[in-house]
């Protein structure tokens, strides 16, 4: 599977940086903060390839947090081929995954049906409305999320949910809270750095 994607060759045996935009977005959303967060690693920035009404996205809906989970199993399954092919290209040791809201989703997918492509996850406000099995994968991966209390869009209640199942799963979930809503607060910014940092 082929991608328009923004790239960022890094310098060799550095970790490969992927980050995945939110609906409406695009593959520049996050690309220089991932240069900013890990200077000198490999950036790949995958444009989401499916229009809602002219909004960018990763798979289709068909209503607010309601999924084509066909369309998801399938773009999942080409966005793994995707990130298995970009870091066998870099021979990269280790990837880092970023996304936000759909971003955040597509990553989570391919987290949860390969769980060896991506070492460490920062899922800003993802929404995972489907109960995931259980699974040995996540276990010792580092997991990041970020979520607002009052997400209108990703309910507090749900990003609860997907916390607790990785931490079942053994996974080492950080989260950080903002009081706010959908958007991402500086605070959130902030987690991300002193995460990815650590």
């Amino acid at each position: 599977m082929t991608y328009i994607a923004k790239r960022t060759k890094g310098a060799a045996g550095q970790p490969l940086f992927l980050t995945f935009h939110g609906t409406g977005g695009n593959e520049g959303q996050f690309h220089g903060f991932a240069e900013q967060l890990i200077p000198g690693a490999h950036v790949t920035s995958p444009r989401g390839d499916v229009s809602e009404h002219g909004a960018l996205r990763y798979f289709r809906r068909t209503g607010e947090g309601v999924y084509d989970m066909d369309d998801l199993a399938a773009r999942t399954d080409a966005m793994a081929e995707f990130i298995r092919a970009e870091k066998q290209n870099l021979s990269a040791p280790n990837a880092i995954g970023m996304g936000y809201s759909n971003g955040a989703n597509i990553l989570a997918a391919v987290a949860l049906a390969q769980p060896d492509l991506v070492d460490t996850l920062v899922l800003m406000h993802p929404l995972i409305p489907w109960a995931p099995q259980d699974q040995p994968g996540p276990k010792g991966r580092r997991v990041l999320i970020t979520a607002g209390e009052r997400d209108p869009i990703c309910p507090a209640p749900l990003t609860q949910a997907f916390v607790d199942y990785l931490t079942a799963q053994g996974a080492d979930v950080t989260v950080h809270w903002h009081p706010g809503g959908h958007e991402i607060a500086q605070s959130e910014v902030d987690a991300v750095a002193q995460f990815v940092a650590g």
